[in-house]
C-alpha cells in the first residue's frame, strides 16, 4: 500500500510545472484560434472569390476538424504517447497559420484555418496532465487549465483588432505559427515526462462508454447547450466587427470596445456564480442566463445600427456567455458518474465545435441572403430552444467527484469496501475499477468530512494485517 496523504496537501513542484506548462500551452494554441474572430470578417471583404458564406467558413471550419480529430487523437496518445500526439498536432497548427498567412484569397484562409484545427491536441493535454498530477490535485490543475482558456479568449478578443491594425491578418497567422512552435518548446523541454501512459476515465474518452453518455437526457440537454452558445459566439461574429465598423468605431479602435465589456461582465457574474454553487441555485442562475443571451439577442436584432444599444446588447450577450462558460462544466461534472467524466467530456467538447462551425456557416449564409440582422434573429429563435430545453432539466447532484486508489483492495473484497465506503456521511455514489486501480467517489461537500476518509483507510489497512502508514492513498478530484 502506498503512504497515508492528506487530500488537502500542497502540489508539488513537478505537478505545479506540469500543470503550469501545459496550461500555457493550450493558452498559445486558443490564443491563435480566437484572435481572428474579431477581425476576419473586416480583412477578408476584400479578398478575390470572398461572400459572406466563405467569410463564415473560414471563421468557423477549424471547429468541424478539431470536432472529428480531438478523440481520434486522445486515444491515439494512449498508443503512442501524449507527447507525440501533441508535438504533431501543434505542428499541423503551425503549418495551418503559416498556409493562412501566406494565403491570397478567401479559399487560403478556409484551408489554413481547417488545417490549424485538425491539431487537435486537447484531450492529449489534458491525459498527459491527468498522468502527471495525483488524484488529489487533478480537479485544481484542470481549474487551472479552464482558467487559461478564459483568459486566452479575452486576451485574443482584445488583441486581435490591435495586431491586424499595424500587420493585417497575415501578422495574426503569423504570431499564432510562432506561438505553436514555442509551444513545441515547451512539451519538448519544460513538461516533465510521465513515469507511465494509464487511462484515465475521469479526464479521456473511452469508446465503450459513448453508449451510456449519448443515451443520457441529462447531458445531452447540456450537450445541445454548449451546441447552441458556440454557434450564436461564432455566428455573432461574423457581422459584429462590421456592425462596430458602421457605427463609426475603427477597427483599429475595437479593443477599446471588447476590454471593457470583458472586464465588467465578468465582475457582473461573480455574485451569480456564488448563488448557483454555494445557494445551490443552479438550473435558475443557468436559465436565467440563457434568457439574458436571448433577450440580448433580440436587442440586437432590433436596435444594433444604433451605437449604444449596439454596445449594450453585446455587454448583455458576453455577461450571459461568460456565466454559461463556467456554469456548463460544473453541470456536466455534477450529472455524470464520476467513471463517465472523461468520456461526458469528450462528447460536450465535440459538441462545442460542431456549434462553432455551423455558426459559422450560418451566420455567414443569412448575413449573404437576408442581411446582418437577420443572424441575430436566428441566435435569439436557438437560445430560446434551448431554454425551453433547460426549463425541463433535473435540478443538479450538488455532489463532487473525488478518487481513491485500490491499493490492498482485492476484488473479492468490492461489496464490502463499497459498503463501507457507502456508511460514510458524504460519500454518495461509489464504483470500482479494478483494472484501473482506482475507485470513483461523488460526494457531498456539505455532509463530508475528510478526515473520515482517513480513518476508514487507516481501519482498512490495519484490518489487512498493513500499518496504518501504508493505508491506501486518500486521493480526490473535488470540483
Amino acid at each position: 500500500m502506498s503512504q497515508l496523504q492528506d487530500i488537502t496537501s500542497p502540489m508539488t513542484a513537478m505537478e505545479k510545472r506540469a500543470t503550469f506548462s501545459l496550461a500555457s500551452i493550450y493558452a498559445f494554441r486558443m490564443l491563435g484560434l480566437f484572435m481572428i474572430l474579431p477581425v476576419l470578417s473586416l480583412f477578408t471583404e476584400s479578398l478575390p472569390h470572398s461572400t459572406p458564406l466563405l467569410i463564415g467558413l473560414a471563421i468557423s471550419i477549424y471547429g468541424l476538424t478539431q470536432a472529428l480529430l480531438q478523440i481520434p487523437f486522445g486515444l491515439l496518445s494512449d498508443k503512442i504517447g501524449r507527447k507525440k500526439v501533441i508535438v504533431a498536432g501543434l505542428l499541423l497548427f503551425s503549418a495551418g497559420s503559416v498556409l493562412a498567412a501566406l494565403s491570397t484569397n478567401i479559399y487560403g484562409i478556409i484551408a489554413g484555418r481547417a488545417l490549424q484545427g485538425s491539431g487537435a491536441i486537447a484531450a492529449a493535454i489534458m491525459a498527459l496532465l491527468a498522468d502527471l498530477t495525483q488524484e488529489v490535485h487533478r480537479t485544481k490543475a484542470m481549474a487551472t487549465i479552464g482558467a487559461s482558456i478564459g483568459i486566452a479568449f479575452g486576451v485574443a478578443i482584445t488583441t486581435g483588432p490591435i495586431v491586424a491594425a499595424h500587420f493585417g491578418i497575415s501578422g495574426i497567422f503569423w504570431l499564432t505559427a510562432a506561438l505553436a512552435l514555442l509551444a513545441i518548446l515547451v512539451i519538448v523541454f519544460i513538461v516533465p515526462n510521465p513515469e507511465k501512459i494509464i487511462v484515465h476515465r475521469d479526464a479521456e474518452a473511452n469508446l465503450s462508454q459513448f453508449s451510456k453518455v449519448l443515451s443520457n437526457p441529462e447531458l445531452l440537454r447540456l450537450d445541445y447547450g454548449i451546441f447552441v452558445l458556440h454557434l450564436i459566439l461564432t455566428a455573432s461574429f461574423v457581422i459584429v466587427p462590421l456592425l462596430l465598423r458602421d457605427a463609426g468605431i475603427f477597427p483599429a479602435q475595437h479593443w477599446m470596445v471588447y476590454l471593457p465589456i470583458m472586464i465588467t461582465s465578468l465582475l457582473a457574474i461573480v455574485p451569480f456564480i456564488i448563488l448557483a454553487e454555494k445557494k445551490r441555485q443552479m438550473k435558475k442562475v443557468f436559465v436565467g442566463a440563457i434568457i439574458a443571451i436571448m433577450l440580448a439577442n433580440v436587442m440586437l436584432g432590433l436596435y444594433a445600427q444604433h451605437k449604444a444599444a449596439l454596445l449594450a446588447g453585446l455587454w448583455l450577450f458576453f455577461a450571459g456567455f461568460n456565466l454559461l462558460e463556467a456554469t456548463l462544466p460544473s453541470l456536466i461534472s455534477k450529472t455524470v458518474p464520476g467513471d463517465q467524466k472523461g468520456t461526458a467530456m469528450g462528447a460536450y467538447s465535440s459538441s462545442q465545435f460542431l456549434g462553432a462551425f455551423t455558426g459559422g456557416v450560418v451566420g455567414g449564409w443569412l448575413y449573404g441572403e437576408y442581411g446582418m440582422l437577420s443572424v441575430f434573429w436566428f441566435a435569439a429563435a436557438m437560445a430560446a430552444s434551448w431554454a425551453i430545453i433547460a426549463l425541463f432539466m433535473q435540478p443538479p447532484r450538488y455532489l463532487a467527484n473525488m478518487l481513491l486508489p485500490l491499493q490492498g483492495v482485492e476484488a473479492w473484497q468490492a461489496q464490502e469496501f463499497s459498503r463501507r465506503l457507502l456508511k460514510i456521511s458524504g460519500i454518495e455514489e461509489v464504483r470500482l475499477h479494478f483494472e484501473e486501480n482506482t475507485a470513483y467517489l461523488k460526494i457531498d461537500h456539505s455532509k463530508f468530512n475528510p478526515e473520515a476518509i482517513n480513518q476508514f483507510l487507516t481501519e482498512w489497512a490495519r484490518e489487512q494485517n498493513n500499518p496504518a502508514s501504508h493505508a491506501a492513498t486518500p486521493l480526490s478530484d473535488m470540483e
